[in-house]
């Protein structure tokens, strides 16, 4: 069985994955969702990018996890792709669900301009509002939690640049793409899917799939154990 290490895009906790970890560990797995520094119960926690990097590798390397799937949703794909590299051995698979992928020397900011805002809201990031969830397969409900459980992010984490030592095009990895959120998956990881190790699931619904496929998203977890 896989031990899997859940890290939820901006301004979520791991209390997003509370439907898919429930599922995943009914599987049998071991299943570790992780709140990064400066969200959820972790908010005033001092935060940049690195330290989000950091987080991850500390919580594999504190639980002495072996057999290791990295699961990086949204935004989370930046820290965790950098994560996957430092893991060494105990890496399984890196799996990015609808997710920004590092690069080198490049940061968030760079393919979203969010530096404005976050210096208009005190150096973070502020949360979506329920209208900016729709169209992407969710229901009221859903949207609500989703909306009363976000916290503001923390901006240095979206202006610093990934630091990486280019092992990730080698990594075994899988790009989950949620399709009513656009089907292209942008030129970075078009690139990286051409590589032998790298593989492309497609998923009928929005960008929050632990919310609005639970169950689906838990199975391509499952599926991306070797």
């Amino acid at each position: 069985m896989a031990n899997y290490v859940l890290v939820a895009g901006a301004w979520l906790g791991s209390w997003a994955w509370e439907e898919v970890a429930a599922q995943l560990r009914a599987a049998g797995h071991g299943v570790h969702p992780l709140t990064l520094s400066g969200l959820a119960e972790r908010q005033g926690e001092p935060a940049g990018q690195q330290t989000h990097v950091q987080d991850i590798v500390s919580e594999v390397e504190r639980l002495d996890l072996r057999e290791v799937v990295l699961v990086g949703h949204s935004y989370a794909g930046i820290p965790v792709g950098q994560a996957a590299e430092r893991i060494g051995d105990r890496l399984a698979r890196v799996v990015f669900v609808d997710a920004n992928v590092p690069v080198d020397g490049r940061a968030f900011e760079d393919a979203w301009s969010v530096q404005a805002e976050i210096a208009a809201h005190g150096g973070f990031w502020p949360p979506l509002t329920a209208g900016d969830f729709e169209g992407q397969g969710l229901t009221a409900e859903q949207i609500d939690r989703l909306v009363s459980g976000a916290t503001p992010h923390p901006g240095a984490t979206l202006t610093e640049p990934a630091q990486l030592t280019g092992a990730l095009p080698g990594l075994p990895a899988v790009y989950v793409k949620c399709l009513l959120d656009g089907e292209d998956t942008g030129p970075v990881v078009a690139a990286l899917l051409e590589g032998e190790r790298w593989s492309l699931v497609r998923m009928g619904t929005g960008h929050w799939p632990m919310f609005s496929q639970p169950a689906e998203l838990a199975q391509v977890l499952a599926d991306a154990a070797p």
